[in-house]
């Protein structure tokens, strides 16, 4: 059974899933720009990726997958660490920033609501659309069995 995900393992995974273009336009409506230095700077590199087969079975190597981190640190003190998929070291370096933005107890429920919301339901939307696109081109298949 599956546990349920804190409020912060949430933003992450609706801001790792969200486009660059989307964050950076959120990140161009911030005012004042926040002031935040590196504690990590973007990098990229490899993970390996496991699965289980039957999502129950024994665990085994998939394969690697190219990931870039960052980690940041506002003029308050707050850390922020982002982790996307792929080598977009700008969209890390975003998601750190708002990981920290979104964990003050002043702004940060009020950023949920004004950019994880709208966030999740646009990842909601496209993965409905894409559900719809998948779906059209489904072909079911049967077999007979025969008696003995």
């Amino acid at each position: 059974m599956p546990q349920e995900k804190t409020p912060r393992q949430h933003w992450l995974a609706v801001l790792a899933r969200s486009t660059t273009e989307d964050l950076q336009a959120a990140f161009a409506t911030l005012e004042p720009p926040p002031e935040h230095t590196l504690l990590r700077p973007p990098e990229t590199g490899l993970v390996m990726v496991r699965g289980r087969a039957g999502g129950e079975g024994a665990r085994f190597n998939l394969g690697e997958m190219t990931v870039s981190r960052c980690a940041v640190r506002l003029a308050d003190g707050t850390v922020g660490h982002g982790y996307v998929a792929g080598r977009d070291t700008r969209k890390a370096e975003l998601v750190a920033i708002f990981d920290a933005l979104l964990q003050d107890p002043d702004g940060g429920p009020a950023l949920r609501e004004s950019l994880i919301a709208p966030l999740a339901r646009r990842l909601a939307e496209r993965r409905k659309a894409e559900q719809a696109r998948t779906d059209a081109t489904r072909v079911d298949f049967f077999t007979l069995v025969r008696g003995d």
